[in-house]
């Protein structure tokens, strides 16, 4: 059986030969430790899949926005990176005013990446300015929440001439302890864009996975009806328990071990927690 034919096994419940898991790892990770990294993933090909030996390999070639400095993505957001390797954060946002909103215009193309729609939605405002839009509901809300779904269905098509088995998505819904907003106002704003969007795809025939951090358990319910097949969630922020209640039997959990913990704990407590 084929890493691949296990893998939907798994997805679908249907008896795989042994339990997927899968490692990843920051471009900072590659510099820091290097060919002794290389090694470490080549002796466990179950876990980071088959992989060669490259002996001129870069580990300091990042590229997009882990460089250090700021960057432009094709929405006009600016990007700083303050560490070259890790992850960068938006610092400027294009519609921070929405006196700039009648003659901004969207980018065409640009692919899905991590925040395509929620976290778009507050690049593109701010944080702030978009959770109060939520509250005093602008009339250009809703023109600015079909923009960025149109601009997504777009892309959504685009992935869906090649008949893919499963399309990927990483949006951060929720915050450490709870969503950001209420479920009803979630589902007011949100949940028919992501309806769409996952109807789309699985209309196609395709799997839908969904990467998303923080604390959903109001929402689980919401996305599976939306079209999830495969729940990328965070086990701090949600619980065990809580996971165990929203998604047994519903939908396929592809569970992160708690990241928060790593950096004050030793090797036997990562032990135990797995």
């Amino acid at each position: 059986m084929t890493r691949e034919e296990n893998y939907y096994r798994t997805v679908e419940y249907r008896y795989p030969e042994y339990i997927i898991c899968s490692v990843s790892l920051l471009p900072a990770t590659w510099s820091k430790y290097r060919d002794d990294l290389q090694e470490l993933v080549l002796r466990h090909p179950i876990i980071f899949g088959e992989q060669k030996r490259d002996p001129n390999r870069n580990y300091d070639n990042f590229g997009g926005t882990y460089v250090e400095g700021d960057h432009v993505d094709n929405w006009g957001c600016v990007w700083k990176n303050i560490h070259g390797g890790m992850e960068a954060l938006v610092v400027e946002h294009p519609l921070d005013d929405w006196s700039k909103f009648d003659a901004y215009v969207p980018p065409t193309s640009g692919g899905l990446p991590h925040g395509f729609m929620y976290m778009r939605l507050y690049y593109l405002r701010g944080f702030e300015n978009f959770m109060i839009d939520l509250i005093e509901e602008p009339p250009q809300l809703q023109k600015l929440i079909d923009m960025v779904l149109n601009y997504n269905m777009n892309e959504v098509e685009k992935i869906l001439a090649n008949k893919p088995k499963l399309v990927s998505f990483g949006d951060d819904l929720g915050n450490q302890n709870s969503l950001p907003m209420s479920p009803k106002i979630w589902r007011k704003y949100l949940k028919p864009c992501f309806a769409k969007i996952f109807g789309a795809c699985r209309k196609a025939g395709s799997h839908v996975y969904l990467h998303t951090d923080g604390h959903i358990l109001e929402i689980i319910p919401d996305l599976i009806e939306c079209g999830v097949t495969i729940l990328n969630p965070q086990i701090r922020a949600n619980t065990l328990d809580g996971l165990v209640r929203e998604c047994k039997g519903k939908v396929c959990v592809n569970l992160d071990l708690d990241r928060q913990m790593f950096p004050f704990c030793t090797p036997k407590d990562i032990d135990e927690h797995i």
